[in-house]
């Protein structure tokens, strides 16, 4: 019973230093020490310094009428997503300028907000944007010409996603650097766009927003707090997509074939209008969408979805198998919400998934030394990597890269009032100005288990120390001036904090030890797939340097994902045997480095330049054999496949569709018994690349019946010669042709089958 109150008022001693409001302090207030974070950091302002403004800021002097300084760059950036860069680079040299205070940083921010300003003062009316024939776009936009599908809005791809970025830029340009002349662009931009929906209806403003639009929501939200203008909180509601939204207030998950990155950043807007509206039922929806991604789709390293698209929850088999596995781009959204999430709720299991992401995918996407942002990260095993390059990759996912490495400052501390929060054990000095506190942490973990952290203070204070004590650490134990504290045990099934109220004086020295142990991680559906996980540290091994075919990306339209071949999965390294053996296989060499047979496992972030294991399959000797040969004949069908394919799109999956070119009329897609679709009442459109004439057919795919005489088919302009109908697949021959564009056409407005792949094969 004595332990039992010790228990309760230790945690409502934890519970009373953490019930103030939680605040992040400043990027300007933290600076990162050496480390993997710093190299990482370094490695990011390289990149930012190797990209040209006058490139970036191209597409929106071509569509303000004025004379370019430099030709644009090309691949996203020159097929219809001009522009999106320039917004994710404003709010990248923002960033790392309050983190690093390079004054170069502030110049070329400057020198972008001055530019853009012309721009704006050349349009006339606040628009300001990169968007091709944007005047033209906006104008059948304001006056209720809409034909949207989930990427692209009157053949527009993703026109308000791409604007977003600039108002994300304007708007942290303003935050980190002062910059009063980004805020002035910003509320003319919103002031513009506000005109610009002012005729439409609540059901037009919804058609709008089915197509992918970022967090537009977040954009007038964030107008709102600057201003306190009511007008700009209004039209965040208004733009907050009811459709995707009242699921999520009723408990539903609709999430399964949803185009991951399309919902994640509309639930950060619905967060932040929760927050300054007090809307709880809406705050209830966010953390509902919150929970259902990170306990049910998320895999050991943070990351979220396959080819772009949420994976069933008890079906991961098509993330295992395909070269496209988690996006960054998720991450980095999913990161931004755990923080507001973190922050408004006081609860760290927010700030637990934070971690695990930072640590195994945010700092393992980019190259430690050579540079370069990865899109895919596949947890295929054998499989590998691409890295961006600054001259040929304007992908997504080089945008959000550029930030993601500008602010490994946020979470480190936080505070409340007078009392500082240590909740990630990352090298850095925290220097709190306002309060005339410096601390800094001294730390090689996770290659250590142990933190150093001296106070500096210009006069003696008193205050709460609130060190974090994650749910994965071991043994924890707290010295201060080397005095062993006496803590209670807090639960160890749970992250908090270990509070120490004292008068501090400059120099003292807090030392905090901790132990981490090994443990296996199955994925969320329950498979026979599990990954090694060391505290938060996710381990994988190094497996092969074969055929990393586009490792350093070119300026292709699929350069962001692999070219080498798939090495069949029953080849992969499997862990057989009865359950409690498994851990004991690897065999520790080093901090973090183990043994396993003839692999070595080690922290995935440090996995570069080779294919890699991260997932291994269990096994009971009686099953191995039986398992992996039903395994081996599938990848033998699978590969064979691959192999006699030189071009395909999947039809209603967003990137296949872009990097094809995509172009159609009232056409809708979706997503049906584990298959994507498009259909059309007019016309879709692709061009596929029969690559040095290999391919002799194009095999189109349906779900439904095939009623030939429904629809027409024309190949660059002329009527295709169609070989065989069967079983819901219409061959056609293209021998000798190079460059297809298909266009398939609905006869007399009738609904066309739903198309679900085009593939170009040899034989």
């Amino acid at each position: 019973m004595k332990h039992r109150i010790l228990y309760c008022l230790f945690v409502l001693l934890i519970t009373s230093s953490v019930i103030a409001q939680m605040q992040s302090f400043d990027l300007s207030e933290i600076r990162l020490k050496d480390g993997p974070f710093k190299n990482a950091q370094d490695v990011d302002l390289k990149y930012i310094f190797d990209l040209k403004p006058d490139k970036l800021l191209a597409p929106y002097l071509i569509d303000a009428g004025l004379p370019v300084k430099e030709s644009r760059y090309g691949n996203w950036e020159s097929i219809g997503l001009d522009g999106h860069i320039g917004g994710h680079y404003l709010s990248a040299l923002a960033m790392m300028y309050a983190a690093t205070g390079n004054i170069e940083l502030k110049n070329r921010s400057d020198y972008m907000i001055s530019e853009l300003a012309r721009c704006q003062d050349k349009n006339g009316n606040g628009y300001v944007g990169g968007i091709p024939q944007g005047k033209v776009f906006w104008d059948r936009i304001h006056n209720g010409d809409i034909d949207g599908s989930g990427f692209g809005l009157n053949n527009t791809w993703v026109p308000i996603y791409n604007i977003h970025k600039l108002f994300a830029g304007l708007n942290d340009t303003y935050h980190y650097t002062g910059n009063e002349k980004a805020k002035d662009i910003l509320i003319k931009l919103g002031d513009w766009f506000i005109e610009l929906i002012r005729p439409l209806s609540d059901e037009q403003i919804e058609k709008i927003l089915k197509t992918e639009h970022g967090g537009i929501n977040e954009s007038f939200a964030d107008l709102y707090s600057i201003t306190k203008d009511k007008k700009y909180l209004e039209t965040a509601e208004k733009l907050s997509q009811k459709a995707f939204l009242n699921p999520l207030l009723k408990k539903e998950d609709k999430l399964t074939g949803m185009h991951a990155n399309t919902q994640i950043p509309k639930v950060i807007g619905f967060e932040k209008i929760a927050t300054l509206t007090g809307n709880n039922e809406w705050q209830e929806g966010v953390e509902f969408f919150w929970d259902n991604v990170t306990q049910k789709r998320s895999v050991a390293f943070g990351g979220n979805s396959v080819a772009e698209h949420f994976n069933p929850i008890n079906d991961f088999s098509s993330m295992i198998k395909s070269n496209q596995g988690p996006e960054t781009c998720n991450s980095y959204n999913m990161e931004r919400l755990s923080k507001a999430l973190f922050l408004n709720k006081n609860d760290v299991s927010y700030l637990d998934f934070y971690e695990r992401t930072l640590y195994n995918h945010i700092l393992s996407s980019q190259h430690p030394e050579k540079g370069g942002f990865v899109y895919f990260t596949p947890i295929r095993p054998n499989h590998y990597r691409v890295y961006s390059q600054p001259e040929t990759s304007m992908w997504c996912c080089v945008g959000s890269g550029l930030e993601n490495h500008t602010k490994y400052g946020e979470l480190i501390y936080s505070h409340s009032n007078d009392n500082i929060f240590v909740n990630l054990f990352i090298p850095s000095v925290l220097n709190w100005k306002e309060k005339a506190v410096e601390l800094e942490q001294t730390t090689k973990f996770p290659y250590e288990n142990s933190t150093e952290l001296i106070i500096k203070l210009k006069k003696s204070k008193t205050f709460v120390l609130n060190i974090r004590h994650p749910k994965w650490a071991e043994n924890f134990e707290i010295l201060v001036n080397g005095k062993v504290q006496d803590i209670a045990k807090i639960n160890s099934e749970a992250s908090g904090y270990i509070p120490i109220n004292r008068r501090w004086k400059s120099g003292d020295k807090i030392k905090v030890t901790f132990k981490t142990t090994t443990h296996l991680e199955s994925l969320p559906d329950g498979s026979n797939w599990s990954a090694f996980v060391n505290g938060p540290i996710v381990l994988a091994a190094k497996t092969s340097t074969e055929s990393l075919d586009g490792l350093f990306a070119d300026d292709s339209r699929m350069g962001h994902a692999t070219r080498g071949k798939y090495f069949p999965l029953d080849q992969a390294y499997a862990l057989v045997g009865e359950k409690d053996t498994y851990l004991a296989k690897a065999k520790e060499t080093e901090k973090l480095h183990f043994s396993l047979d003839s692999l070595e496992l080690q922290p995935f972030f440090e996995i570069h330049d080779a294919r890699y294991q991260m997932y291994f399959q269990t096994y009971s000797k009686e099953d191995y054999k039986e398992k992996q040969q039903l395994l081996k004949q599938q990848e033998i069908e699978a590969l064979a496949l691959e192999a006699k394919t030189v071009d395909k799109v999947n039809c209603g999956e967003q990137q296949p569709e872009v990097d094809h070119l995509y172009k159609g009329e009232k056409s809708n897609s979706g997503y049906d018994d584990g298959k994507f679709w498009r259909d059309t009442r007019a016309y879709i459109s692709y061009q596929l690349l029969n690559k040095n004439s290999l391919g002799k057919f194009l095999d189109i795919s349906v779900l439904d019946e095939l009623k030939m005489e429904n629809i027409t088919i024309l190949i660059n302009d002329k009527p295709a010669e169609v070989i065989s109908v069967d079983d819901k697949t219409i061959r056609l021959n293209i021998d000798k042709i190079q460059t297809i564009n298909i266009k398939i056409t609905a006869k007399n407005g009738a609904k066309s089958p739903r198309f679900y792949q085009l593939r170009i094969v040899k034989n």
